[in-house]
């Protein structure tokens, strides 16, 4: 979904066909982060008991994950040259940032900084690179910022009491189920806020901003009621919504 998304900021800033490079190498680093955080959380994840890893359950050896991780890396660094050297400086440090939460950022109460960094860095990846070579407006980093830190306190959501039990003290594991999301839902409407009102306001992003308040209701909901699954989705229900009103309201990066 990252890769998706980038690939759209890609085509609404004129790069056209080469908005397939931006997307292969933004799939490259989530592959590597992705897969990284797998192998880590490997002897967890089994005690744990978690069905849907495939290194929990036995059907991929860690060797594996851990060397598919390792080339998609490698993958990762000449891919994001391709946009040049500031786009893949910069992609290099989002990555860098969200491999630092996998390494340990995420068991202290720093772990909603990876997020904010790598988010917010994201829609730079796509403007430094051609043909616009220049930072994004600071609203549109900080949207993304805030949007990333929401999601990261919807994604431990389901996970917050068996954290707590096992020593982690992430953010969200301080907060606790309750208090996180209410944090993802107000992050997630200060980010359309943002959007909506700092270059000034537009009807696609009013309604944007109306969607999202029925989203983040759903959000707090959801939680409440044990649905943390649905709680995450709607988080992203959420920051496609972002998006799409970002690249209709016509007012570029």
């Amino acid at each position: 979904m990252v890769a998706a998304v980038a690939g759209l900021l890609a085509v609404a800033a004129g790069r056209g066909w080469g908005a397939l490079w931006t997307v292969a190498a933004v799939d490259a680093g989530q592959l590597a982060v992705g897969w990284s955080n797998d192998w880590l959380d490997r002897d967890r994840d089994m005690a744990r008991g978690r069905t849907d890893k495939p290194l929990a359950v036995g059907l991929v050896r860690p060797a594996t994950v851990r060397n598919a991780a390792g080339l998609a890396l490698l993958a990762c660094v000449p891919l994001s040259f391709v946009s040049g050297a500031a786009s893949a400086v910069t992609h290099l440090t989002a990555v860098g940032s969200a491999l630092a939460y996998n390494a340990g950022l995420k068991r202290t109460p720093l772990s909603a900084v990876p997020y904010a960094i790598s988010f917010g860095l994201g829609p730079a990846v796509v403007t430094l690179g051609p043909p616009l070579h220049r930072w994004p407006h600071a609203w549109v980093m900080i949207a993304g910022a805030l949007i990333g830190v929401g999601g990261h306190f919807t994604q431990v959501l389901v996970d917050i009491p068996r954290d707590r039990l096992e020593g982690i003290r992430g953010l969200p594991q301080l907060m606790g189920q309750r208090a996180s999301a209410l944090a993802a839902a107000l992050l997630l409407l200060t980010a359309i806020v943002l959007e909506a009102f700092a270059p000034g306001p537009r009807p696609i992003t009013l309604a944007a901003l109306l969607l999202a308040a029925v989203g983040a209701a759903g959000i707090v909901t959801s939680a409440l009621t044990g649905r943390t699954d649905l709680a995450f989705r709607l988080t992203l229900g959420v920051a496609v919504i972002a998006v799409i009103a970002l690249l209709l309201s016509g007012r570029g990066l």
